[in-house]
């Protein structure tokens, strides 16, 4: 099955009663401007998570700007929503699947594999004309057992550990500017984790906000061996999640988000870093 889904083959689908469709759209620079969008306007019967309340913690001392939720709330919240083994789960955003690829990573690693990223998200439904509605749908409570997935997460330990390993490549996901310390407007450490190599994530993506078809995105990894461990990063553990599907879209077999990314790895005194370009 692809991890995407086309607004045309979604909205066949709107009477499916197992079809779970959750908005979550989010500006970083207005924690509310998500949730009022959504009130306006959203796709029908949708539901919606936010990225800071529904799919993170509070910020501490470790762990990143967006650290890994609490499980045990965001498996309640889930469930209240209709999510359960018989799911199947279509996400979307409006900001080239980074937000919504959060969540379906997310779902992934509580072991829920039945769910999609809607392909050119909120805009091109709008686009084609498609129906929207600013009713907020009923809660469908059911209950959702988690299947935990450790393999798909790496914390900043393994991550250190494995930077001399020939069996492991770690990406990262931020513009390339960020990567080389040349500006840094988020984080108050420049650089990027020493032998990563840069993929900034909207590289598969089209300008239109649709993914690259499977032979686009093979290309753009070419240089990536299939063999290998791949582990992404980017600021926070967000936008690495695209990187993520798009390698898992065409057949990479070992993929992991290192969930608190930059700005965890920067809240150690003794985690290297590194500024000249990789490749």
């Amino acid at each position: 099955m692809s991890y995407l889904i086309s607004p045309a083959s979604l909205l066949t689908a709107l009477d499916d009663p197992h079809l779970v469709v959750i908005d979550c759209r989010f500006r970083l620079g207005d924690p509310t401007a998500g949730y009022k969008a959504y009130q306006e306007s959203h796709l029908p019967g949708a539901f919606y998570l936010d990225l800071e309340k529904d799919l993170s913690s509070p910020v501490g001392k470790h762990g990143g700007r967006h650290p890994l939720p609490d499980l045990d709330r965001l498996v309640a919240k889930l469930g209240q929503i209709g999510v359960d083994s018989q799911a199947r789960v279509v996400v979307y955003d409006d900001l080239f699947g980074m937000m919504a690829s959060r969540l379906s990573w997310l779902l992934h690693y509580l072991g829920h594999t039945n769910v999609q990223l809607l392909d050119g998200g909120w805009q091109k439904w709008i686009k084609l004309g498609y129906p929207t509605t600013d009713e907020i749908p009923s809660l469908r409570p059911t209950t959702f057992r988690p299947n935990i997935q450790p393999h798909l997460l790496a914390d900043r330990n393994e991550v250190k550990e494995k930077l001399k390993s020939e069996q492991t490549i770690v990406i990262d996901s931020r513009e390339a500017i960020r990567y080389r310390g040349e500006k840094e407007p988020i984080d108050p450490i420049a650089g990027h984790i020493p032998g990563a190599l840069n993929y900034f994530w909207q590289g598969v993506v089209k300008d239109s906000g649709e993914w690259k078809s499977p032979e686009e995105l093979a290309e753009h990894f070419a240089d990536l061996p299939k063999d290998k461990e791949l582990i992404v990063y980017c600021g926070s553990g967000v936008s690495a999640t695209p990187n993520y599907f798009a390698l898992k879209e065409i057949g990479y077999p070992q993929v992991k988000l290192y969930v608190g990314s930059w700005s965890d790895w920067i809240s150690y005194t003794d985690s290297p870093i590194a500024k000249k370009t990789e490749r």
